[in-house]
């Protein structure tokens, strides 16, 4: 049951409708965007994500994008979220519970997951690792990017926002799991020590 029912387009104000209208030549209206357009200045907040997304796809590559976004979302236990994003991968032809990535790839998804978990202490291990790959600009960038990627998390999360119909048949099973043990063997023993001490 979600705490705060999504808009239908009739029901919203003047501007929310405008905002909605204005979205939907770009983007599917979801029922988080939906939910959002309660308060217009939250919708026009979060809806910076795209810019964010269009700055770092660039340089990560459109599948490298959708991994990170989905450890973020993984992470933070967003049910909406991560299944968003776990119908990208599974449309694409990959096993979001069995992914295949090289090193690079998989310290972006463990950044991911460690700004989900302690983002107050990324660990210096990690953040060096990651940072080895990129520029400062792309760091900063990146790192925005996963905020935005965790907000619209505790959007969803704590306003219980609905998963939307199209989603459904995407949900993970329970009893998928054991990303992170392949991202720990992706990523080094030595490094996972380092980090895990820290």
């Amino acid at each position: 049951m979600p705490r705060i029912a999504p808009l239908d387009p009739d029901e919203m104000l003047a501007d929310a409708r405008a905002a909605h209208d204005e979205h939907l030549r770009i983007a599917r209206i979801t029922n988080m965007k939906r939910t959002l357009l309660h308060s217009v200045p939250a919708f026009d907040a979060l809806m910076t994500w795209y810019r964010l997304r269009d700055t770092v796809q660039p340089f990560l590559g459109e599948r490298l994008t959708t991994l990170f976004a989905h450890a973020v979302s993984a992470e933070t236990d967003c049910l909406i979220c991560s299944t968003f994003f776990r119908r990208i991968l599974i449309d694409s032809g990959e096993d979001p519970d069995a992914l295949a990535m090289d090193c690079r790839e998989a310290a972006v998804v463990a950044f991911g997951r460690a700004l989900a978990q302690t983002p107050h202490r990324v660990p210096d291990a990690l953040y060096d690792c990651l940072a080895a790959h990129f520029s400062d600009e792309q760091m900063v960038a990146l790192t925005a990017f996963g905020a935005m990627m965790v907000a619209t998390n505790v959007i969803n999360n704590v306003l219980q926002v609905p998963l939307d119909d199209y989603l459904q048949p995407y949900r993970r099973h329970p009893a998928a799991a054991g990303e992170g043990k392949r991202i720990d063997c992706l990523i080094g023993e030595k490094l996972r020590r380092q980090w895990m001490s820290e």
